[in-house]
């Protein structure tokens, strides 16, 4: 998130990560956060009010808990742009407690593994999902973004401006799956094809 509550991002679907470690080793990428396991839930009212109005109401618990809003996204500059409000915690538990007491409910929990790098002003996380290993890039605009995609060799062409959420409704809509949670058991002994997510590989 930025100092301005802004998020400035684009995602790329990347299924091996061997030569994108070796560019950012090459251009001088710091690893700010090895890879960590995040388990992520997702809240809403019964009667899905956030969703419906394209907002979300996160916890996510990491390395620490941490609380966000993101609202409604919007292409802006050729990269996704959504206002973001995060706080850390200092109780999960008893955090996802209040929020159930004040009425909203676990509407989806998803995890995944994210190692985060920064290369200048620009954060490059390598995430992957139970569906698969996506990079997500988040600068100060739209120029810089692109400019660090293109330095590591990433097809522009290829951005994806979708959530991971988005892409899983995507899935789970068309495989007629009856989970709700994008969790790697619910994955265990499916293969999933880029064209099913909609995405193309970007290097």
């Amino acid at each position: 998130m930025s100092a301005t509550g802004q998020e400035l991002e684009v995602k790329f679907y990347l299924p091996d990560y061997s030569a994108l470690k070796t560019r950012l080793a090459a251009e001088g990428a710091v690893l700010v956060q090895p890879r960590v396991h995040e388990i992520n839930l997702r809240f809403d009212t019964p009667l899905e009010e956030l969703s419906r109005t394209y907002r979300v109401l996160r916890l996510r618990q990491d390395t620490q808990a941490r609380v966000t809003y993101k609202g409604p996204g919007e292409e802006s500059d050729g990269v996704r742009l959504r206002q973001e409000l995060e706080f850390t915690v200092s109780d999960f538990a008893a955090t996802q407690a209040v929020f159930e007491a004040l009425g909203y409910r676990v509407a989806l929990m998803y995890e995944k593994y994210r190692t985060t790098y920064v290369l200048g002003e620009v954060q490059v996380v390598l995430d992957e999902l139970p569906y698969g290993n996506f990079i997500e890039i988040e600068g100060p605009d739209g120029g810089t973004i692109r400019r660090c995609a293109e330095k590591l060799g990433l097809d522009w062409e290829m951005r994806i401006l979708e959530s991971y959420v988005f892409l899983f409704e995507r899935l789970r809509q068309a495989r007629a799956w009856e989970f709700h949670d994008l969790s790697f058991a619910n994955f265990a002994g499916i293969a999933i094809s880029p064209e099913e997510l909609g995405v193309r590989q970007a290097g």
